[in-house]
């Protein structure tokens, strides 16, 4: 069974940092994409960053310097380590996988197969 688990949301002040984890089991890194997706409150979902099975990397423009993604296939994990925190970054963040690797249209979310639960961050003082 496919599955990713998101971890390490949490409450930060504005300028803050947090690491996301996503944890895939049932499948290796080496033949999937990776994306993060976020939704706040009242919004639709939107896709923030996108690793590929290769190491290719992709990002939304309101995260671009702020945020990275990358992988450790040695644990089946990928992070997203998040910097300077803006309010605007509250939001439930998500983890997605989808076969064939690539990071190509990364931000559309029903080319992705297996989702996690979501995991929250809070971006206040």
């Amino acid at each position: 069974q496919l599955k990713v688990v998101e971890s390490g949301g949490g409450l930060v002040q504005p300028g803050g940092s947090l690491r996301l984890s996503c944890a895939a089991s049932g499948f290796h890194l080496d033949n999937f994409a990776i994306g993060w997706f976020r939704q706040a409150p009242g919004k639709e979902r939107e896709g923030v960053s996108c690793i590929s099975s290769v190491g290719g990397v992709a990002y939304t423009d309101s995260v671009k310097g702020r945020f990275t993604i990358s992988g450790d296939n040695a644990k089946n994990t990928v992070y997203l380590q998040m910097s300077s925190l803006k309010a605007e970054d509250t939001a439930v963040y998500y983890c997605a996988a989808r076969l064939g690797g690539y990071c190509t249209g990364y931000d559309v979310s029903e080319s992705y197969d297996t989702w996690g639960q979501g995991t929250q961050v809070t971006v206040s003082s």
